[in-house]
């Protein structure tokens, strides 16, 4: 089957992933927070097991130089960090110097969500193409790992925009067509894909490491939230699962 079919097929599944956040329509307040306890934990496992299992050695055995591929890893872990604190720092500047709530413009609020998740869409969208240019069962494993990371992003992303003030209609448009930069994303890969090896196996690398920063730095801290320990099995078995699931797609190489 071309690749390209599984590239697009890919990217299409998880832009439609956004649409997760209907179900949160008919969700307590309650189902919600238990859901997303097992979901959290899940997607770290499914992350970290994606970048260890799968990203690291391909990019390792691709790459000429180690070095370079260490390199890949730690640019794909600082940038984020840069991207991310950028993205805080006008967060609060919107809020201004007051720490009340109404002071807080929940519309701009609401505009920077949807843009900063347009472009981590995109990056997904890049990352899940060279993965498949680098096998099938890499490209795989790496798209259920953000599938399993979108699900509690999206939902998230849900609230923040019913909290900015949109409806629950135009929340779910706007995160959905936020969702299809993605396939952007996917076909500047297939545009690009065949340039250069080394190409591939340099956005590999640095997938890895915007995979253990989100893992490491946005969701294990969610995790440490839970100080009095109630979520503690389902946060063992999200993480347990998610790094097996990741380690049997070895078997498919």
């Amino acid at each position: 089957m071309d690749i390209t079919f599984y590239i697009l097929g890919s990217v299409i599944v998880v832009s439609l992933v956004s649409l997760v956040s209907v179900l949160s329509l008919s969700l307590g307040q309650a189902s919600l927070a238990r859901t997303l306890a097992f979901l959290v934990p899940l997607a770290v496992g499914a992350l970290l097991g994606d970048a260890f299992f799968h990203l690291i050695p391909e990019s390792f055995d691709g790459a000429g130089n180690p070095t370079t591929a260490s390199l890949g890893i730690i640019l794909g872990i600082v940038s984020f960090f840069f991207l991310e604190k950028f993205l805080r720092w006008h967060h609060h500047s919107a809020e201004g110097s007051s720490a009340e709530i109404e002071n807080v413009n929940k519309k701009h609020l609401g505009g920077l969500v949807l843009v900063s998740d347009s472009l981590h869409n995109f990056i997904d969208g890049v990352i899940i193409g060279v993965s498949y240019l680098v096998s099938i069962e890499v490209g795989i494993a790496t798209t259920i790992a953000i599938v399993m990371h979108e699900i509690p992003q999206e939902m998230g992303d849900f609230g923040v925009l019913i909290y900015a003030g949109y409806s629950k209609v135009l929340a779910i448009l706007y995160n959905f067509l936020s969702a299809l930069t993605a396939i952007v994303g996917a076909l500047l890969v297939i545009f690009l894909g065949s340039l250069s090896e080394q190409w591939i196996h340099g956005v590999t690398s640095f997938a890895a490491g915007v995979f253990i920063y989100i893992a490491s730095s946005d969701l294990v801290p969610e995790l440490h939230k839970n100080v009095a320990g109630k979520n503690l099995l389902p946060e063992i078995m999200g993480i347990g699962i998610g790094l097996v699931a990741m380690y049997l797609m070895l078997l498919l190489g």
